[in-house]
């Protein structure tokens, strides 16, 4: 048995400031996906994840126990294929800020959720509302709290504007030119992140009145300037706008770089060569990378992996 693929996402703007209501883009990267799987010789990873999926089951029945009207779960099917060893089969890697928890939410919903929104209905945006309600209150199992767009860009495999809170609609983005010099890409900083001690770190910045001044003054203002020139082509804007992203990044966020990585974020905003910033909550995993010029991005950055995400 093997259930239908879902792929990973790319949040390219709006990390943490999605918090605090800044707009957000995100992406689906279908380099990673994962799907329900279930066969006799399982490995070793197979079994830990039928564990992990044996305590998702409890949760999610506690959830319907308690919020019947959000979402409620073919809960006799499911137990019993997770009882005869069915297991989440990703390629996707964990705590790299590319939604692996989030593909996994979504796979569970598409199959076991009763009444369920599906993607070829007319998405409006109550739809969009409700959908990303019940994949928060689903994915808050794995961080402790979730804004339900990583399931949501997973089950939907669309890009997604954020616009607000409130506010959220499936979008089209500019098309990719694989001749072009821009780039956006993935730099691996080999070590594994966790997401909820870097939102917990986050949530307690926040009761700092000058940090909350600098996210809105400056980390929100630049975000949404990013999203609003991404989608309307306008690179050198972009470009000026994801400068000044990064900066504040560097100087306001250090507990979520990786030290040893302090360096070539400040060595790509003094040559211009190319521009950091985070990819999902930090503290390790991937960090998104946005150059002008891919050539001279690689020759700068020649002792790291680079994955590009998108080219234009």
């Amino acid at each position: 048995m093997k259930g239908p693929l879902f792929y990973s996402k790319i949040l390219l703007f709006g990390e943490y400031g999605i918090i605090q209501d800044s707009k957000g883009l995100s992406i689906p990267y279908n380099f990673y996906n994962g799907a329900l799987k279930r066969e006799v010789n399982r490995s070793k990873e197979a079994i830990k994840s039928n564990e992990n999926l044996k305590r998702f089951v409890s949760y999610l029945e506690t959830l319907q126990d308690e919020q019947p009207e959000l979402v409620t779960f073919d809960l006799a099917t499911l137990k019993n294929d997770v009882a005869t060893g069915m297991f989440f089969d990703s390629s996707i890697p964990q705590g790299y800020g590319v939604g692996s928890s989030g593909a996994l939410v979504a796979a569970i919903y598409d199959k076991y959720a009763q009444h369920k929104i599906t993607v070829l209905e007319n998405l409006t945006r109550e739809k969009l509302l409700k959908l990303k309600m019940i994949f928060g209150q689903m994915e808050s199992f794995f961080h402790g709290k979730s804004s339900g767009l990583d399931p949501l860009n997973s089950y939907l495999s669309i890009p997604i504007l954020i616009n607000s809170k409130d506010n959220i609609e499936a979008t089209g983005i500019p098309t990719q030119s694989l001749e072009g010099n821009g780039a956006v890409f993935l730099l691996d900083s080999g070590i594994v992140g966790e997401t909820a001690p870097m939102v917990t770190i986050f949530m307690e910045n926040l009761k700092d009145q000058g940090f909350r001044k600098m996210l809105k003054d400056q980390f929100i203002k630049h975000t949404d300037a990013c999203v609003e020139n991404f989608l309307g082509g306008d690179i050198k804007s972009l470009f000026a706008n994801t400068k000044k992203l990064s900066k504040v990044v560097l100087n306001n966020f250090k507990p979520m770089i990786p030290e040893q990585f302090h360096g070539i974020w400040q060595k790509g905003i003094d040559s211009n060569d190319y521009y950091l910033k985070l990819c999902g909550s930090g503290g390790g995993g991937y960090i998104l990378g946005f150059t002008q010029d891919l050539k001279k991005a690689r020759v700068s950055l020649k002792d790291y992996k680079l994955e590009v995400v998108y080219q234009f």
